[in-house]
């Protein structure tokens, strides 16, 4: 049990995102707590997330994924015929 009188007030408050969101937490903070972004809307939670892909990064590593995929398929059917 904490010491009475040297430890803040730990007391149920509202917290209401941009969003529309409202839910309850316990906090030191005195009265509700407005956010502008919170789990039910910030893109990385909710899977809305946009790749920015400026140096086209994404782009050439799906390039050489694939020439990759294509070696091994070429591989794999030299393998085959010589194994006939």
């Amino acid at each position: 049990m904490p010491k009475e009188g040297i430890h803040p007030k730990y007391e149920v408050i509202h917290v209401k995102c941009a969003c529309g969101n409202k839910f309850e937490t316990r906090s030191t903070n005195k009265g509700d707590i407005v956010v502008e972004i919170c789990a039910a809307c910030h893109p990385f939670f909710t899977g809305k997330q946009k790749l920015v892909d400026t140096a086209g990064r994404v782009e050439r590593f799906r390039r050489k994924v694939a020439a990759s995929d294509a070696g091994k398929a070429t591989a794999a059917d030299a393998t085959k015929a010589a194994a006939k």
